[in-house]
């Protein structure tokens, strides 16, 4: 899993599924955190919001740039039709937060030959890596 979650820190353009502009939610910290490491950080949400001064999209797929990894701060019964979305974009992760569990969304993410990681926070696993 350590290995899983090294590549996908090193890919740099985040599409961040359900970052808005609310600073309570975890999805807006974490953001931020990306930004700071030096990823491209694009905010997927209905409202299609800007955050942290990055412009926002409703859809994965009205992202005009290649993804390299879809971040996935949804609940658990959403995050398999957004797997699916990250697949069909060609995205080249997925990521499922803390909390956010669906074991069948990441086989068909591997069986598709994306990177994936499920149960995880990059915020965290970049403070285990100093």
């Amino acid at each position: 899993m350590s290995d899983q979650i090294d590549q996908l820190l090193a890919l740099k353009t985040w599409a961040v599924v359900g970052l808005s502009n609310n600073p309570e939610r975890a999805a807006f910290g974490v953001a931020k955190l990306l930004i700071e490491k030096g990823h491209t950080v694009i905010p997927i949400h209905p409202k299609a919001e800007q955050v942290h001064g990055q412009i926002g999209y409703a859809k994965l797929s009205q992202v005009p740039v290649k993804i390299d990894v879809v971040d996935i701060f949804v609940n658990s019964e959403l995050a398999g039709a957004v797997v699916n979305e990250a697949i069909e974009v060609g995205a080249k992760g997925v990521w499922l937060q803390l909390d956010v569990i669906d074991a069948g969304a990441v086989a068909r993410a591997k069986d598709a030959g994306l990177l994936a990681v499920m149960n995880h926070c990059p915020a965290i696993e970049y403070k285990k890596r100093g």
